[in-house]
C-alpha cells in the first residue's frame, strides 16, 4: 500500500469565523480551526486517525469521492486533503524499542573504538532499506 491517501474535504466558513471541516466519504471525520493553515492542518490529523482506526479495526477504505461530483455551497470550498501514514507513524509512534542483535567481535571492538553509535547506525541503516524498497 502506498503510504500517501488523499481525500476531499469540504471547508464550511464558520460564522464565528475559522472553518470547520468535513469528509464526505468519511462522515466521522470533522474538525475544525480557527484560520486556513489550522484548518488545513486539523483535516490532516483527522483524516488520519479516522483512517488509523479503520485499518486497525481492518476495515476497508472508501474510495475517495470524485471532486466533480461533490456539491458544495456557496460558504463552502472544496479541497483535497493528503494524509501521509508513514509521517503520521513516525510521529505517533517514536517509542524506542530494544533489539538484541549479533556481529563479529571484531566489528564490535572496531567500531566501540572509534565510538560509533550503534543505535543510531541501526536506524540509519533500516530507514535507507526501507526506502529503496
Amino acid at each position: 500500500m502506498d503510504n500517501k491517501i488523499f481525500y476531499p474535504a469540504i471547508f464550511h466558513k464558520a460564522e464565528e469565523g475559522g472553518f470547520w471541516v468535513t469528509f464526505p466519504d468519511i462522515p466521522e471525520a470533522i474538525t475544525e480551526g480557527d484560520h486556513m493553515q489550522e484548518a488545513y492542518e486539523m483535516a490532516v490529523d483527522c483524516l488520519g486517525l479516522a483512517l488509523s482506526v479503520k485499518r486497525d479495526e481492518n476495515d476497508i477504505f472508501p474510495l475517495p469521492s470524485s471532486p466533480e461530483m461533490i456539491e458544495i455551497s456557496a460558504d463552502e470550498f472544496l479541497v483535497i486533503v493528503e494524509f501521509d501514514f508513514a509521517a503520521f507513524k513516525k510521529r505517533v509512534n517514536s517509542k524506542a524499542v530494544k533489539k538484541t542483535l549479533s556481529i563479529p567481535g571484531w566489528l564490535n571492538e572496531e567500531a566501540t573504538a572509534k565510538g560509533i553509535n550503534f543505535s543510531q547506525v541501526l536506524q540509519e541503516a533500516l530507514m535507507n532499506k526501507l526506502q529503496s524498497m
